[in-house]
């Protein structure tokens, strides 16, 4: 079955921001990271022992209305992600979801082209089956007012990736 849509990383133009400035307003301090496992959002895949990263506020709802016009607010949030310290090649993987950054439990949390929310989904879907979840999100997409959708992780809220038609 063909994907209609497509996970995205944070786009390099927002990542040279990010790490000057981060949605936060604060300047944030690169690390080496001792053992890797960090989940990247500028490259969709977890860091690698000795990569330089970053550990930076975002605001992905907020930088999707600025390039859209829609008005996020009130559901504007602003969360740690994990990015390279220096300039990537970004993702390698196809249009679908990005497996490798899977966890059992997700949330698929919906926006309409105002970027007010529509609705939730939470997946309880093994990392083994990960590639699953492009079913899940065809389903939501069916729903023709659903711009974007969000994938968070369960236990922390944390923003994982975009994911838009395509």
């Amino acid at each position: 079955m063909t994907t209609t849509h497509e996970a995205r990383a944070i786009d390099p133009a927002v990542l040279k921001q990010l790490r000057e400035q981060d949605d936060a307003g604060c300047a944030r301090v690169p690390v080496t990271d001792p053992e890797g496992g960090a989940p990247l959002r500028c490259c969709l895949r977890h860091s690698e022992a000795g990569e330089r990263i970053v550990l930076v506020s975002y605001a992905p709802l907020r930088r999707w209305a600025a390039e859209t016009g829609a008005e996020p607010s009130p559901y504007d949030e602003c969360g740690p992600v994990f990015v390279h310290a220096e300039e990537c090649d970004g993702p390698t993987a196809g249009p679908g979801y990005p497996v490798e950054l899977h966890g059992a439990r997700r949330v698929l949390r919906a926006y309409g082209a105002q970027g007010h929310i529509l609705g939730g989904r939470l997946i309880e879907i093994p990392k083994e089956r990960a590639t699953e979840v492009d079913h899940a999100l065809r389903e939501v997409f069916a729903d023709p007012e659903v711009a974007l959708v969000h994938v968070r992780a369960v236990e922390f809220g944390c923003f994982i990736v975009e994911i838009r038609r395509r």
